[in-house]
């Protein structure tokens, strides 16, 4: 067993689910932030605000996704890990973390400007800002697929 590479793979994905969480973190702040502000103006807005504003929190999950796929095939390749394996499933850890980092975030920002459109459009725009919210989702969804692909490949 290579510790080098085992210690390589287990951070790739850790890395994958620290994406995640970040970016859920900075779009759900951003979120939040704007939804402060738009209940100050009209508090009937609370569900639309709470629907828009919880949407970056899915990257999270889809982090958690690939770090339980990778450490489970780490856990079940661990005597014919290589150096090269492990770098591999840490590039794969790293692609994904990115992916799910910066769709979380800007999908915060989507969500914010939303948000404070709520009371001059009467709640109008939420099915609308859900839809550009979804598009943004998507690149995260793409990242976690794309990360179990490679992974995959990689066994």
């Amino acid at each position: 067993m290579d510790v080098l590479a085992l210690g390589l793979a287990y951070a790739g994905a850790a890395l994958a689910l620290l994406g995640g969480l970040v970016g859920s973190s900075i779009g759900i702040g951003k979120a939040g932030a704007a939804g402060t502000a738009t209940l100050a103006e009209d508090p009937r807005q609370f569900r639309n605000v709470f629907l828009l504003a919880a949407l970056p929190m899915t990257q999270t999950f889809y982090g958690l996704i690939v770090l339980i796929q990778f450490v489970n095939f780490v856990k079940g390749h661990m005597s014919t890990l290589t150096l090269s394996t492990g770098l591999a499933i840490l590039g794969l850890g790293l692609a994904v973390a990115g992916a799910e980092l910066f769709s979380a975030w800007f999908q915060g920002v989507i969500c914010a400007s939303g948000i404070a459109e709520l009371p001059r459009t009467k709640g109008r725009i939420t099915f609308n800002a859900l839809i550009l919210a979804v598009y943004v989702e998507l690149m995260g969804i793409l990242g976690m697929v794309f990360g179990l692909m490679g992974l995959s490949l990689i066994g």
